[in-house]
Formats: structure tokens, C-alpha cells, sequence
């Protein structure tokens, strides 16, 4: 029942608006932290059993955890991270470090799932290509800092496309290049690959009436419409319905 309870807290954001206890005078301890703190002590039983008085009692050793660069990591006072589940820790990272909590989630979900929920899939490029066809559009979705470009060159080679492909980086005034190329490739049996289509706003009506009028009769089997686009509102919904969407993220450590 006290699991029930602390997983209904933590969705709530650690608050239901019970009385709370009187504040302690800590400037560095605000409102909202304190109220989070009553109410885990109100749970009654296990670690909350006098949670709050405990705080209270501890507040200067707790105030060191409130300043630590790594809170997660920092010694609780009366060793009470060791005697916690990672829910309950969490509880006390979003009372105590409200910045922190997302790492107490993650390692309830390591706990629970495994690590692999943590982590984005790699996508695998041949996999993508091989369930292709020559009127859906392949999509990379970009993060800050990641380019598909090289693993793009490495399966083109692969296939024997690489002398095959029409590569535009779209921008102010690229538009109809664009379409040209993908007329050739259309014609001619060629990759075309648009890439940054979020800075072509204007252009993606353009780009999204192209897809729509793909006839897969009409095009070279061999087509293939590679794009890509940070996450943006202006680009076309049809076309990320119906296009193969792959998450590109940066190298680790980046």
C-alpha cells in the first residue's frame, strides 16, 4: 500500500496540498522543498517514519546534499539512501533536488526494465533501406550535434549508389534545385538526399505535395528520398506519417 501511495506522490510532483508542518528557518530550503518533505513524512512507516523531524534534526549535513554538484551520489545523512528503494529515492531528490530527479527515475526504470529503455536504439541503415521502397521518404531526425551523412556514404557504397545520388543542403533560395533534383532521380533511378529541411520552412508545402504525388508505377524503382530535419512544427505531417522515421543522436561523449 505504502508503494501505491509513493508512486501516486511522485506523480503529483510530490504534493497534494495536505497541512504542512511548520518551516524551519533555512534560507537555502524553499516552500515548495519543505512541503515535498512534510508530505513524505505523513506516509507514515519505513523511512518516513519521523522524515520530517529527522530533516530537521540533520539539516546541515542535509544542506550539503542541496549544494552538491552530484546529490545522487552525496552521503545522506543517517546512511538513509542505503535503506531506500529507487522510487523513494527519487521521492527525496524531487523534495531536496527537485533538478536531480530525472536520474532517480532512470535508475527506477534500470531496476524495473533494464538499461536498454535508457538508451536509444541505434538504428540500423541497412535494415531501414532494405524495407524501403521508391515513394516512402526516409527521415533522419537530427539532434544537436549528430550528421548521418557518413553512415548515409557507407550504405550508397554498399549498394552501388554512391556515383548515383544528388545531395542538396537546403536553405534560402535551394528550393528549386531541390525539385530538380529529385525530378532526375525520379527519371534517372537516383538517391536524392535533402538535408537540414527545417531551414527551408518556406519550401515544405512544396516538398510535402512532391511526396504526395509519388506514383510508385511512374518512379524508378531504384528512387529513394532521403531527408533530413531537426524536430520542427513547420515540417510537413503527411510526409513524417508516411515516411520511415530514424532518430539520429550524436556520438556519446559529445
Amino acid at each position: 500500500e505504502r508503494d501505491q501511495e509513493e508512486k501516486s506522490l511522485l506523480l503529483v510532483g510530490g504534493t497534494t496540498g495536505a497541512n504542512i508542518r511548520p518551516r524551519p528557518h533555512a534560507e537555502w530550503l524553499v516552500d515548495a522543498s519543505w512541503a515535498r518533505i512534510s508530505e513524505l513524512a505523513d506516509l507514515k512507516g519505513g523511512p518516513w517514519e519521523g522524515f520530517s523531524d529527522h530533516f530537521v534534526e540533520d539539516i546541515d549535513e542535509w544542506k550539503k546534499v542541496f549544494d552538491s554538484d552530484d546529490p545522487v551520489n552525496e552521503h545522506w545523512p543517517r546512511n538513509l539512501k542505503d535503506n531506500l528503494t529507487p522510487l523513494q529515492k527519487s521521492l527525496v531528490l524531487l523534495a531536496v533536488r527537485t533538478d536531480q530527479t530525472i536520474k532517480g527515475l532512470q535508475e527506477i526504470i534500470d531496476k524495473k526494465l533494464g538499461k536498454e529503455f535508457l538508451e536509444p536504439p541505434s538504428f540500423n541503415l541497412d535494415v531501414v533501406y532494405n524495407d524501403s521502397n521508391n515513394t516512402t521518404p526516409l527521415i533522419f531526425v537530427l539532434s544537436s550535434g549528430a550528421d548521418p551523412m557518413a553512415e548515409l556514404i557507407r550504405l550508397a557504397t554498399k549498394v552501388e549508389m554512391v556515383e548515383r545520388k544528388a545531395a542538396v543542403s537546403l536553405g534560402q533560395g535551394q528550393g528549386p534545385k531541390a525539385e530538380a533534383a529529385i525530378k532526375e532521380g525520379k527519371e534517372q533511378g537516383m538517391w536524392v538526399i535533402l538535408q537540414n529541411c527545417h531551414l527551408a520552412i518556406s519550401w515544405m508545402p512544396r516538398l510535402e505535395a512532391i511526396v504526395e504525388e509519388l506514383d510508385p508505377d511512374a518512379v524508378s524503382p531504384d528512387f529513394r528520398l532521403w531527408l533530413s530535419a531537426m524536430p520542427s512544427n513547420e515540417f510537413p505531417v503527411s510526409v513524417l506519417q508516411n515516411g520511415s522515421k530514424m532518430t539520429v543522436e550524436p556520438p556519446k561523449g559529445l
